[in-house]
C-alpha cells in the first residue's frame, strides 16, 4: 500500500470536515436556502414591508400600491391552487455577507400555498402613483420581491428570441431581475372579455379571480401543468407570459390569478 492511499482517506475527511464548519457543504446550502426563503410571513396591516415580509390586509377590498400579495394561480380540473415563487437555488446565492440571491433568477409555480418570502411580491408603482392609492384596471405596475433575503428583484418578461425562452415549452419567459424598466410592467385586466371595458379604470378588488398581463407584449401570465421543473422545494410548475384561448376566444384558467 502506498503512503498516497493510505493518507487520501484522512485527507478527504479533513476536507469534509473543513467545509462543514465554513458551511459549503451542499446539504448545508439548501438548508441555509430554505430557511432564509421559506421565513413565514404574518398577515398584519400595513408596517414597514422593507424590514419583515407581511402580507398587506385589504382595505375597502381593493389593491394598493406598496401592498404585499401572493399570486396564486386558481388551478383548474387537473391542476390544483399553486402561487407564484421565487425558484432560487443554491447557485444563486452570493458569498457576500449578509447573503442574498443573485442573477440570474427564475420563478416558477409551487403547490405548497404559504406565505412567505419566496411567495411575497410588492405592488410598485411605475408612474408615479403614490404608496397606498389604489390600483386600477389596466394600469402599469410592477411587481418586486422583498428587500433584503429576497433583494427587491422585479418580476420580468421580454419576447422569445434564440436562446430566451422558457426552458420547457419555448414559450415567453418570465424572470426575475434588478433593474425596473418597460420589460417588468404588468396590468390587471378583468377575467370575462364581456366585463373587461366597462371595468377598465375601476379599483382593483383584492381576492377575486383577474388577469396579469405583460404590459409590453400582452401576454397573459400563466402556469403549465403539463411542464414541470425539478426545484430545491419539489416539483413545481413552469411559469410563461402567454394567454392561452379557449374556442369562444376567452382565456383558459390557466391564465386566472388571485392577489
Amino acid at each position: 500500500m502506498t503512503y498516497q492511499r493510505l493518507y487520501q482517506p484522512k485527507d478527504t475527511m479533513k476536507d469534509f470536515l473543513n467545509k462543514r464548519e465554513r458551511g459549503e457543504l451542499l446539504s448545508q446550502k439548501v438548508d441555509f436556502l430554505k430557511q432564509n426563503i421559506l421565513s413565514p410571513a404574518s398577515v398584519v396591516m400595513r408596517v414597514s414591508v422593507y424590514m419583515q415580509v407581511n402580507l398587506s390586509a385589504t382595505i375597502n377590498g381593493e389593491l394598493r400600491f406598496g401592498d404585499v400579495v401572493m399570486l396564486v394561480n386558481v388551478g383548474g380540473k387537473d391542476r390544483e391552487h399553486s402561487a407564484l415563487s421565487i425558484n432560487a437555488n443554491v447557485d444563486n446565492l452570493t458569498k457576500t455577507f449578509p447573503p442574498s440571491i443573485k442573477m440570474p433568477c427564475g420563478v416558477s409555480a409551487g403547490k405548497g400555498i404559504q406565505a412567505c418570502i419566496r411567495t411575497a411580491f410588492i405592488i410598485t408603482s411605475v408612474d408615479g402613483s403614490p404608496e397606498q392609492s389604489t390600483l386600477h384596471y389596466d394600469q402599469s405596475f410592477a411587481l418586486r420581491t422583498t428587500s433584503g433575503f429576497a433583494k427587491g428583484l422585479y418580476l420580468t418578461s421580454d419576447k422569445p428570441r434564440f436562446l430566451k425562452t422558457a426552458k420547457k415549452s419555448g414559450l415567453q419567459d418570465v424572470y426575475l431581475d434588478e433593474t425596473l424598466s418597460a420589460l417588468s410592467w404588468w396590468k390587471i385586466s378583468h377575467f370575462d372579455p364581456q366585463e373587461r371595458f366597462e371595468s377598465e379604470g375601476l379599483p382593483v378588488p383584492a381576492n377575486e379571480k383577474v388577469l396579469v398581463v405583460h404590459t409590453m407584449t400582452n401576454e397573459g401570465l400563466a402556469v403549465l401543468s403539463e411542464k414541470l421543473l425539478w426545484t430545491a422545494y419539489g416539483r413545481e410548475y413552469e411559469v410563461v407570459a402567454h394567454t392561452f384561448l379557449d374556442t369562444h376566444r376567452a382565456e383558459q384558467d390557466v391564465n386566472f390569478w388571485i392577489l
